[in-house]
């Protein structure tokens, strides 16, 4: 007769599978407009109109601004879209895009 052995279920916590999370963090330059900043972080974070110029007026002040937190892949793909946005049309200097980074997040 053979024996069944199994081994004790251990029950998971949200904080066994908590997945890490990162921040996008929008990067300072003088090549774009506030114009320009509120309207790429709405239509690419789907931010209010207020958490927009809230993060505009933290770029410029200290250069950089925390846009998103999330899990990785999603962190990336918003740098990206970030990257992928376009120069500011209403400054000719603008040759290009933000700059944006992606950090572990400190908050827990």
């Amino acid at each position: 007769m053979s024996q069944t052995i199994t081994a004790p279920v251990e029950e998971l916590t949200l904080e066994d599978v908590h997945e890490p999370q990162y921040n996008v963090v929008l990067l300072d330059d003088d090549d774009h407009t506030y114009d320009y900043v509120i309207e790429m972080l709405q239509r690419v974070f789907i931010l209010s109109l207020e958490q927009a110029l809230h993060n505009a007026q933290e770029v410029d002040a200290t250069g950089r601004t925390i846009v998103f937190t999330c899990g990785l892949p999603q962190a990336e793909f918003g740098r990206d879209q970030i990257h992928a946005y376009g120069r500011d049309w209403r400054l000719p200097r603008s040759k290009g895009s933000m700059s944006a980074v992606v950090e572990p997040s400190t908050k827990a």
